[in-house]
């Protein structure tokens, strides 16, 4: 997941309101639900300690959601009287709406809750062109189309010669409009910067296209078994892209696996438990967080400065640092808050483990791969 998004969090000191709102029920008492849910979190809220503002700010912003179409949720996020961020959510919070006050935003639920929601092109191909669809957790839109030669485009069943030759002529409109779908598709991914392109048409079609993709994306595009016309394919499209979701997080995950493992001078190229973490993101060699949202050492308690890359396991070690103010906070999100300062990524890896092998890998819930060794 790339956290650049999170940076305005960071460019203003706290205490935080972070509040994940369920928006994900539909009803005709829905908007009265959800003007007692704002009433609700802005009271767990000053119990927590929130000054009066921002309690205020928050519950005028979930009031705002009365009426909202979110098919999932929506993730606030304010400090000092007002609502600094607010992402929608790509799946609903799993136990409802969930209030928090801390020093820190506590951001480390969207990486499942946002973070893994691929965004594809659908791309429905015939002899002709092809239509381009965008689509995502959170809906589709229109995305552009390609128009190809548009004669000839169907065989005949006549054997003589003229009709031969009008059959070959068909296939290098065939053979022109594949390549040309490919290009425009192409240049829609760049565009739109999607994580996956599915093919949507008869075999041929598809085929024709995937093998003038360019290699760049030949590992990101995918072949859908089902036809525009076929009620199944919502279904082929959720399917592809939770597939390609898994294979990422296994990959990633195989990476640190293989990184932890120390070379010829006793050196690994990841980091796993808390101590090492806080050491490898106070020298900014943090490559990519990789976290399990309900690890074991994942709210565990670290101290934080004003400025990313002061965080230590104890409160003393910051003062032996020069820092003279810092805060107790969770350690998920103090090393995302690291990591979003340096540029690293962060991915939930919990759909890539086995549910018996949570604990394990990486050791706690908490793990990077470095930058350097």
């Amino acid at each position: 997941m790339d956290l650049s998004f999170l940076h305005p969090l960071y460019e203003h000191q706290g205490p935080w309101a972070s509040v994940y709102v369920d928006l994900s029920r539909h009803a005709e008492d829905t908007a009265h639900e959800r003007e007692l849910t704002a009433a609700a979190v802005a009271r767990e809220l000053a119990a927590q300690g929130a000054d009066d503002a921002t309690c205020r700010a928050v519950r005028e912003a979930v009031e705002a959601l009365r009426h909202s179409t979110d098919p999932h949720g929506r993730a606030l996020f304010a400090c000092a009287g007002r609502v600094v961020l607010d992402p929608p959510l790509a799946r609903a919070p799993r136990g409802g709406t969930e209030t928090c006050w801390a020093p820190l935003p506590h951001v480390a639920p969207l990486l499942e809750l946002a973070g893994e929601d691929p965004v594809c092109v659908v791309a429905y191909i015939d002899r002709r062109g092809a239509d381009f669809e965008l689509r995502s957790a959170l809906g589709s839109r229109d995305a552009g189309s390609v128009t190809g030669r548009q004669w000839p485009v169907h065989r005949t069943s006549s054997v003589d010669w003229s009709e031969r030759h009008f059959q070959l002529r068909v296939e290098n409109t065939w053979e022109h409009n594949a390549a040309e779908i490919a290009d425009a598709l192409a240049v829609c991914q760049e565009e739109t910067g999607a994580d996956l392109l599915i093919l949507v048409g008869d075999d041929r079609e598809r085929r024709s296209v995937h093998e003038r993709l360019p290699k760049r994306l030949q590992d990101r595009t995918v072949e859908a078994a089902h036809g525009a016309g076929s009620r199944l394919l919502d279904e082929d499209v959720e399917r592809l892209r939770d597939e390609h979701v898994r294979t990422r997080t296994r990959d990633d995950l195989e990476r640190f696996l293989a990184a932890r493992t120390p070379d010829g001078e006793g050196r690994a190229a990841a980091v796993e438990g808390v101590p090492a973490l806080i050491e490898a993101a106070r020298e900014h060699r943090i490559d990519e967080l990789l976290i399990i949202p309900d690890g074991p050492e994942t709210h565990r308690e670290v101290w934080i400065g004003e400025d990313a890359d002061q965080l230590a396991v104890r409160r003393t070690e910051l003062k032996t640092l020069g820092e003279q103010n810092s805060w107790s906070a969770r350690a998920d999100d103090a090393l995302l808050r690291s990591a979003v300062m340096t540029g690293a990524p962060a991915i939930s890896v919990t759909s890539a483990l086995p549910q018996e092998a949570a604990d394990d890998a990486p050791v706690g819930g908490l793990g990077a791969l470095l930058r350097w060794r």
